[in-house]
Formats: C-alpha cells, sequence, structure tokens
C-alpha cells in the first residue's frame, strides 16, 4: 500500500498544470537543443541548466528531468538522419539507423526508437520506484566512513566506463576534486586556493563549470569540425513500422530494456555499456546477423531501449545515495543544492512530493515525447539545415544570460569563458571533461564524510577497514583499479569505444 500511495502522491503533484507545462517545455527546449549536430545531452541539460532556477524545486527537477529525456532522444534524431550521435550511447544507434535512413526507411527507424524509448521507460520507472525507497532505508544505515568508501568507489568504477585513457580519467576526477575544495574550508572557514579573489570564497560556481565545460568547449569542438559533416536531409515520410518491423522489435525492446535497467545504476557510464551491450547481445542472437550494419531495426530498437531504461534507473543512486551515476546526474545533484536539498537517503522521507513527482514525471515525459516528437519530425529536419554558425551563438548567449541572471556578478560570465576554453583544451588533449565534473560534484561529499569520520574516530585512519561496509567497498574500489590496468581489459575498453570515435 505504501508505493500505491508513494504513486498517488507522485501523480497529483506531477499532473498539477504547471509541472505538466513545464515538463512539456523541457521535452521541447530538450529536443530542439539535442537534435543539434553534437551536442548531447550533458552539454543540452548543462546549458539550458540556468533557466530552471527561478522554479520551484519540484518543477525544477521536472523540468530538468524532461530536457534530460528530449536531449537524449534529439541525440537518436541526428544519430539517424546525419550520422552524428550526440553522445557515445547513440553511437550504436547511428550503425543501423543511418543505413535505415539512406535506404529510405528514416521513418521507421525514428519510430523504432520512439516507441523502445518510451516502453523502457515505463518499464524502469517502475523498477525505479519499486527499488528507491528500500535501498534509501540501507543508505540511512551507512556512516562517515562507508561514505568516503562508496563516494570513492563510484569515482574510480567510472575511470573504467569512461572514454579513453585511464590515467587521463583519473588525472580529470583529482582535478574535479581539487577544484571542488576551493573558497573556504568546510570546519574552519579558513579560504583555500582562492588568489586573493573574494569571489571565489564561496566556491568556484557550480554552473559556470558545466555550462563552461560541457556547453561552451562542446561548441568550440563542433564549430572545428563544421565542413566534415555528412548531411542526409531527405523527406521523412512513412514513420509508422509495417507489421513485420513490429514483430522484430518486441524482443530487442524487452531485452534492451532489461540490460538498462541493470546497468544504468552503474557510475561513469552506464548507459553507453548499455546501449553496447544490447547491440552485440542482439548481433549475437539474430537469425540476421549479415543486416546488422547494413539497416537492421533491431539495431535501432534494443540499443534505444537499454539506453532509455538505463537513463531512468540512473536516478536510483542519485535518489536514494545522493551519488549521480554519470554527468547529467551530477548536474542533477547541482540542481538539487541550488535549490537547497541535499540529495541522498533522507529525501524520499523529507521531499516526498519531490521525489514521487519526478518519479511519476518521468512516465509523463516520456509519453510527451512520443506525442510530440513524431508528428514534428518534419520541424526537427528542417533546424538541421540552419547553419552552425547562426544557431550556437544564439544558445551561447542564452546560456550566459540565464547563469549571470542567477546573482547578476559578471564574474559567473569570465568563469563561463575560463571553463569553456579548459574544456576546449582538454578535448584536444584526449581528456574527457565528464569525470572531471563528477570530482567537482563528488569532492566536497569525498571531503566531509573522510575528516568526519577520522574526528569521530579521534584521527585513527582504520575505522575505514574496521567497518564492514566500508572495508568492502574499499576492497572492490582496489579491485576496480586493478582490472582497469590489466591489459586485456584496456584493450576491450578501446575496442568498445572505436565506434563512437
Amino acid at each position: 500500500m505504501d508505493l500505491l500511495d508513494n504513486l498517488v502522491l507522485g501523480f497529483s503533484t506531477a499532473l498539477l498544470i504547471q509541472n505538466v507545462l513545464y515538463c512539456f517545455v523541457g521535452v521541447l527546449l530538450g529536443t530542439a537543443v539535442g537534435v543539434l549536430p553534437g551536442i548531447g545531452p550533458t552539454a543540452t541539460v548543462a546549458m539550458l541548466l540556468p533557466i530552471t532556477f527561478e522554479f520551484e524545486p519540484v518543477t525544477a527537477l521536472i523540468m530538468l528531468a524532461g530536457i534530460y529525456y528530449g536531449a537524449q532522444y534529439g541525440g537518436s534524431t541526428t544519430a539517424i538522419l546525419i550520422n552524428l550521435p550526440g553522445e557515445s550511447s547513440a553511437a550504436v544507434t547511428a550503425l543501423d539507423g543511418h543505413e535505415m535512413a539512406r535506404q529510405g526507411r528514416a521513418g521507421p527507424a525514428l519510430a523504432a526508437a520512439a516507441i523502445g524509448s518510451f516502453v523502457a521507460g515505463t518499464i524502469a520507472t517502475v523498477i525505479l520506484a519499486v527499488a528507491a525507497p528500500p535501498l534509501a532505508a540501507v543508505a540511512l544505515e551507512f556512516g562517515p566512513a562507508d561514505y568516503f568508501a562508496l563516494v570513492l568507489f563510484g569515482l574510480i568504477v567510472s575511470i573504467t566506463l569512461a572514454r579513453g585513457s585511464p590515467l587521463k580519467a583519473l588525472a580529470m576526477i583529482a582535478l574535479g576534486i581539487l577544484l571542488g575544495t576551493v573558497g573556504q574550508d568546510i570546519y574552519t572557514g579558513t579560504p583555500r586556493f582562492v588568489l586573493g579573489q573574494r569571489e571565489l570564497y564561496g566556491g568556484i560556481d557550480f554552473v559556470s563549470v558545466a555550462v563552461g565545460m560541457f556547453g561552451i568547449a562542446e561548441i568550440l569542438r563542433n564549430l572545428e569540425n563544421e565542413r566534415d559533416r555528412p548531411v542526409l536531409l531527405g523527406q521523412v515520410a512513412g514513420l509508422w513500422p509495417t507489421r513485420e518491423d513490429r514483430r522484430r522489435i518486441v524482443g530487442p525492446i524487452l531485452r534492451g530494456t532489461g540490460l538498462g535497467a541493470a546497468l544504468g545504476v552503474l557510475p561513469g557510464g552506464g548507459h553507453v555499456l548499455s546501449s553496447f551491450t544490447s547491440y552485440a547481445v542482439e548481433k549475437r542472437i539474430s537469425k540476421r546477423r549479415a543486416e546488422f550494419g547494413h539497416g537492421a531495426i533491431e539495431g535501432v530498437a534494443g540499443p534505444e531501449s537499454a539506453n532509455n531504461a538505463a537513463a531512468q534507473t540512473s536516478f536510483i543512486p542519485l535518489l536514494t545515495l545522493g551519488l549521480p551515476a554519470h554527468p547529467v546526474m551530477a548536474l542533477m545533484v547541482g540542481a538539487f543544492i541550488v535549490h537547497g536539498i541535499t540529495p541522498g537517503p533522507n529525501v524520499i522521507n523529507d521531499e516526498p512530493e519531490l521525489v514521487w513527482g519526478l518519479i511519476a514525471s518521468m512516465w509523463i515525459g516520456n509519453m510527451l515525447l512520443v506525442l510530440l516528437n513524431l508528428p514534428l519530425i518534419g520541424m526537427w529536419v528542417r533546424l538541421l539545415r540552419i547553419p552552425y554558425q547562426v544557431l550556437f551563438p544564439m544558445i551561447v548567449l542564452f546560456a550566459v544570460i540565464g547563469t549571470y541572471s542567477l546573482g547578476f556578478n559578471e564574474y559567473d560570465v569570465y568563469a563561463i569563458a575560463f571553463f569553456g576554453l579548459l574544456g576546449y583544451v582538454l578535448i584536444k588533449c584526449g581528456c574527457e571533461p565528464a569525470p572531471l565534473l563528477l570530482g567537482f560534484v563528488l569532492g566536497p561529499l569525498l571531503e566531509e564524510n573522510l575528516r568526519r569520520a577520522l574526528i569521530i574516530s579521534r584521527g585513527d585512519p582504520t575505522v575505514f577497514l574496521s567497518r564492514p561496509i566500508s572495508a568492502g567497498l574499499l576492497l572492490l574500489t582496489a579491485a576496480a583499479l586493478i582490472v582497469v590496468a590489466l591489459p586485456t581489459i584496456r584493450r576491450r575498453r578501446e575496442t568498445v569505444f572505436t565506434e563512437d570515435d
């Protein structure tokens, strides 16, 4: 009965007129920006994040979640139509989706992606609603030492699922943690690394880092490659799949949903891993292996379902432990904090309307995606024809205005420019910005629980080994470091992410 009561509370909150309206606006804006070539969900959410800070917390988070779903679907649209995925998980969709578009079957490919996303999102939302309360109850038993070990474990595991060199990913995490320590000491109030700048006493602004590292840097990278983009934008017709198509996508959708729901909780890139795994499974068990890579509709339905299911279940560690599973969830953590809410196991009890309203809005958002995007596919196709040089200055302008309006501080604008250039340089050096953002968000939590555990134990470091939970998590952390260093695992990671590159 508790679950049913919670869902009733959630839908009564999510179905309020203003929440449905802003969920719709979030889905629309997310798709409009996410459909732009090379712009993935992380960059989309980062650039649109400032416009949500004036709303009530539940409305702001519902809108952000809508932006996330819309950006994901927009990324799959560009992957299918112009063979340019917005993020790693959409790279698999491009393999067969773009081939279907070349064969004049872009409509069924887009419909398969939409249907798979909706079914997977519905099932994964139910899993989230069932799994979140008991996991939050378990998390309430965690002490500072356990939380320190859990955060450390999440950061290290994110390295194994990050693209590129594990050493560079580790360096990015360390840099993110270092940036997170800028400002006043959490216990003594002593300024640290402020370089004599009064604006840094409160720490580096999260929104400036997010917009700069993922918005501005991504735009600079895409403008650099503007001439290299293949364009295939014909008339999209015949959206509804044939009876044979519908028969072929049922199994991949269900299998992809199961894989995505299970792998979505992994820190770092569970949604990426789920998409690649789903594609590999479908190719292995299919009777039409020769079609994969040449327009197999299973190669679109399976990975898209896995990707969307993983997107839903990635909220489980966020809402129950306060830990982001990937960069978009790190942005959600920032949104929680900006609204004065500390994400973690207490949120479900302290803010039930917010948590269950957010969960219920996930189903509403996925329904709006199907109802909104398939009829408007012609508009998205026309939007893709607009040159980058026209679109992106406007997007940057709105992002900067939104960030400046938060505190009316010109320093935030300079910070966006600085982190945008830093992010661009890091990308050119082969370093992924995503681990940096995770380190920046989780660094203060890591430091706080480390120092709290040592204060309670009067400086005894063995406290981390004397508690079973923290000792077990530290053991798993060490194992993860050893595994990622193994030559065989390194070769497999390089093989997996080659398709994305």
